[in-house]
């Protein structure tokens, strides 16, 4: 993907975020995921029912990066099953660590497939997928 339609993206979901905004509805799984090395601190809340991501919210104080990832991360599991935000989320932590990767089921979210050449940002596309991960092993450990 051409690098001006990367950043036109990556903008686009900082300055006009999907899902952003929490619901505090008791039927959604809550996590706080904040980066102690900067002042991103985002709170996500999950809905699933039946095994299928229903819905995904955010909201918190984050640099553009984390932001724009945390759009472009709800906008890619919404209506998927858990197994197959596994995969995705399984093909995105490759891709940030240089791994091999399926860059069809990442969508938009393969905007980031060069974060791993400014290290220091690496956490700030990372964080609201990491809270997706802590949503899963959460259910995993009901199980």
């Amino acid at each position: 993907m051409d690098s001006n339609i990367k950043r036109e993206i990556i903008l686009e979901n900082y300055q006009n975020p999907h899902n952003k905004g929490l619901l505090n509805d008791n039927s959604y799984m809550k996590v706080n995921m904040n980066n102690e090395s900067c002042i991103d601190e985002l709170n996500i809340e999950v809905k699933i029912e039946d095994g299928i991501i229903k819905d995904i919210r955010f909201d918190g104080e984050a640099c553009a990066i984390c932001i724009s990832s945390a759009s472009i991360m709800t906008t890619t599991l919404i209506g998927k099953t858990t197994k197959e935000v596994e995969n995705i989320l399984q093909n995105f932590l490759n891709m940030i660590d240089e791994k091999p990767y399926d860059e069809e089921v990442l969508e938009e979210a393969v905007v980031y497939d060069d974060i791993s050449k400014n290290p220091a940002r690496k956490k700030c596309a990372l964080l609201s997928w990491w809270g997706i991960e802590k949503v899963l092993n959460q259910i995993k450990d009901k199980l």
